[in-house]
């Protein structure tokens, strides 16, 4: 009873039982890993909250929303993005769904890769190839985001002091911004970790400062029939349902990055249990705190005419500047732009952690030095591959901003061709999953993954489709000329070394047992 008085002992008791429960908790997640084949490489740092963070950042409510809310705002207006958002919402729930019951099984660096390599071990050609595209998508995502914090910070220096940046200037910005996205990943899982919790509390302040921040300061607020069923159409096109269709890209471009949190499942506690809830969790947060910026966003947006015509690098800063007058804006801009440098170092977090998955299986180049850890834990190598691909890529912007969008463009195509594999899987070899992890979703299953499956393949046609008519040369969607552009890269590349190197996922703790041997 002592004990219990004593609050000095009681706090080192706590402390204990604590430590306890959290060796515990990763003892049986490496066994989990062991069981697979591989031999546990990183410390279990991440809880909840920092895994949940991974996937609620690399999202980007604030950001994704944010950057794309023309694209929903000019084809179908008010009435699209509403409905468009809460049904891909459904449908993107249904997906990370499915990518959390495998995710349970699987709780492996490499996520997508790695699951259609276990799931169609006889196909191999599918595993690489699913590595490559959404390896290649994730370094594309990071550089977008870069980006896209460069134009935030450009639309800042219009509104506060009246100068335009040139290309060259928000060039050497996005530099910048990838040269620090670096340098936090090489600090390695904990940076990343605390810099995931933190995100997930910044968009939520985020999200109420912005909201309340519209809602009280816009001089005029619009109607409940404005915000629901007001139909905008600056695309060209006549048809009224394929506007409104278009308009859903802004909400899956939004939505897309669940599956991040399994990227850093080998960095977790209790992975075959918190990185499934957070790939579901991510995406349900994401649906509801969505639609409250939205919904404050439509209520408070003064004339899509004057967003569709601004001058600005980036056109939310005219609905804030609208709405809120030009101190509250750069204020506004400064709360997103923040949450776009955490996204950012979310995807080449992810990207590194995919390089390394594929070069411990040999479906990557340098093996040795891809599998290399600082002594942060921190796969350095791929981190920097992604900073310097993400530099060149940014030095298209100088040249010609259509096709710098559409590079960014095909990343987002990417994404979902990569959902699309263990999806297709689960659905015509329902058995492929022969051991289900505590996450399991029973009897739904195949309907979840149906539903979702023909939701994925819908969405990569609309992507490709042209969003502006009459087509020519300044309006054309060239998305499909840079995703077939990643296809023959990736193709290439297993027809000249990766079916002779690629054979599946390799063991390491067999590895391990015969150098062990070896030695002795």
């Amino acid at each position: 009873m002592a004990l219990l008085h004593d609050g000095s002992r009681s706090g080192e008791i706590m402390e204990v039982t604590k430590s306890d429960s959290d060796v515990l908790a990763s003892a049986t997640s490496d066994q989990r890993l062991l069981d697979l084949g591989y031999k546990p490489e990183f410390r279990r740092d991440m809880s909840l909250v920092g895994v949940l963070g991974m996937s609620f950042c690399a999202m980007g409510i604030l950001t994704g929303m944010s950057s794309a809310i023309q694209a929903g705002l000019f084809s179908g207006g008010p009435l699209g993005l509403f409905w468009g958002w809460n049904i891909c919402s459904l449908f993107m729930f249904f997906i990370a769904l499915s990518l959390g019951e495998i995710c349970s099984s699987y709780p492996t660096l490499g996520g997508l890769y790695f699951w259609v390599c276990k799931m169609k071990p006889d196909a191999p050609v599918l595993g690489f190839c699913t590595g490559w595209i959404y390896s290649i998508a994730m370094v594309f995502t990071g550089t977008a985001g870069n980006l896209s914090v460069a134009l935030y910070i450009a639309s800042m220096a219009e509104v506060g002091i009246d100068q335009t940046l040139t290309k060259v200037e928000i060039t050497a910005i996005a530099w910048g911004v990838n040269i620090f996205s670096g340098l936090v990943n090489s600090v390695g899982t904990k940076a990343i970790g605390k810099m995931s919790t933190l995100n997930v509390y910044w968009t939520l302040g985020g999200t109420f400062v912005l909201v309340i921040t519209l809602l009280v300061k816009a001089p005029v607020k619009n109607s409940a029939a404005f915000v629901f069923t007001d139909y905008e159409n600056f695309t060209g096109w006549e048809s009224r349902g394929f506007v409104v269709l278009l308009g859903f890209l802004q909400a899956v471009y939004t939505l897309e990055g669940c599956e991040t949190a399994a990227q850093v499942a080998e960095e977790a506690k209790r992975a075959e249990i918190l990185a499934p809830l957070a790939v579901v969790g991510s995406v349900v947060g994401s649906w509801f705190v969505g639609l409250a910026y939205m919904l404050a966003l439509l209520f408070s947006v003064q004339s899509i005419a004057n967003v569709q015509a601004t001058t600005y690098a980036i056109p939310v800063a005219q609905l804030f500047y609208d709405a809120v007058g030009p101190k509250l804006t750069i204020v506004c801009l400064v709360v997103v732009a923040l949450a776009q440098v955490m996204a950012s170092v979310t995807a080449f977090a992810a990207s590194s952690r995919l390089f390394y998955a594929l070069a411990r299986d040999n479906a990557f180049p340098a093996k040795e030095s891809y599998m290399a850890l600082n002594r942060f834990q921190a796969p350095y190598v791929g981190v920097w591959t992604s900073v310097l691909v993400g530099c060149i890529i940014c030095c298209a912007y100088i040249g010609s901003a259509i096709a710098f969008n559409a590079i960014l463009s095909s990343a987002a195509i990417s994404v979902m061709l990569s959902y699309l594999q263990p999806i297709i899987i689960r659905v015509f070899w329902p058995d492929s999953l022969p051991e289900p992890g505590p996450f399991s979703l029973g009897k739904w299953s195949w309907p979840i993954n149906f539903a979702g499956f023909l939701f994925t393949v819908f969405i990569c046609v609309l992507f490709i489709l042209p969003t502006a008519y009459p087509v020519d040369v300044l309006n054309m969607n060239y998305s499909i000329v840079a995703v077939g552009g990643v296809f023959v890269v990736v193709a290439a590349n297993w027809i000249t070394w990766g079916r002779f190197s690629f054979v599946g996922p390799v063991q390491t703790t067999v590895e391990t047992f015969a150098l062990e041997k070896e030695k002795s």
